[in-house]
């Protein structure tokens, strides 16, 4: 049986390949507007600032697909 390796096991991956440059456009916005620069390196930002942006990225993902449920009744 092959040994899965951390990477292989990630969660944090793009499920739809081609939407990546979507969500980094997404996340780019959401960061723009609580003041945050997610341009050029990253590994200076922290875990609170990540959190809030990935936090309202999922926030507004959830609003959207409930919106679109609402609509199909």
């Amino acid at each position: 049986m092959a040994r899965m390796t951390q990477q292989d096991n990630s969660s944090n991956r793009t499920l739809v390949p081609e939407a990546k440059a979507a969500l980094r456009s997404f996340r780019d916005q959401v960061a723009t507007e609580f003041g945050i620069d997610f341009s050029g390196y990253n590994g200076d930002k922290t875990s609170r600032e990540c959190g809030s942006v990935g936090g309202e990225m999922v926030k507004r993902m959830i609003e959207q697909a409930e919106r679109g449920m609402a609509g199909r009744r």
